[in-house]
């Protein structure tokens, strides 16, 4: 598939149909999501790769406000076969910046005008998103409830230093049913409403 093709075709998918996907397929996402720049090399991100049935499960008991809960969202996403949840390391940054060659040695945040560590793993994602399209399936991006951070860190035993930035699901797309996204009920805004070129 050509390259615009990808970018093209690349939406949220919120339902999946019950076929496994491919390892090979799963480890070509994660191939491709380490080859995502990072400030200073620094390569601040994990993954944690939930593509069994009963992790899966641990992943959505752990990341719902309440695991009961069945809305059309929830139920279309919980058919995914894979989740895939992209973690940030802040401190993996600060280190690389206190090298010899970067020299800031005191560690601060204060010189970071973003928190390169969560847009470094964000870019990393947006591959996962783009190489599921290429390999003709769904994904979506989504946010885990921040009072539930603790209990996806504990049932997985995440490091404290890493962070999830959110959570993809993949799977062989469905059409959506249920409940809509925010783009079929909003328009997208052209290059004309926001690029402004040689001045705002």
């Amino acid at each position: 598939m050509e390259f615009r093709e990808v970018v093209r075709r690349r939406r949220m998918i919120r339902r999946y149909d019950a076929r496994p996907v491919d390892e090979a397929i799963v480890d070509r996402m994660l191939e491709h999501a380490i080859r995502a720049p990072s400030a200073g090399f620094s390569q601040g991100w994990a993954f944690l790769r939930l593509d069994t049935p009963d992790d899966v499960d641990r992943f959505w008991r752990s990341s719902s406000p309440d695991p009961g809960a069945e809305t059309d969202w929830l139920e279309g996403m919980r058919t995914a076969p894979v989740v895939l949840v992209p973690l940030s390391n802040k401190s993996a940054y600060l280190d690389r910046y206190a090298e010899p060659d970067k020299g800031f040695a005191d560690r601060s945040e204060d010189r970071w005008p973003a928190p390169y560590w969560d847009i470094d793993t964000g870019m990393a994602a947006l591959l996962i998103l783009q190489t599921a399209v290429d390999e003709g399936l769904g994904a979506c991006f989504f946010g885990i409830p921040p009072e539930r951070v603790a209990a996806l860190r504990a049932e997985f035993e995440v490091p404290e230093q890493y962070s999830p930035i959110g959570a993809i699901t993949v799977g062989h797309r469905l059409p959506d049913a249920g409940t809509a996204g925010s783009a079929a009920r909003r328009s997208r805004r052209g290059t004309g409403e926001v690029v402004h070129r040689g001045s705002w």
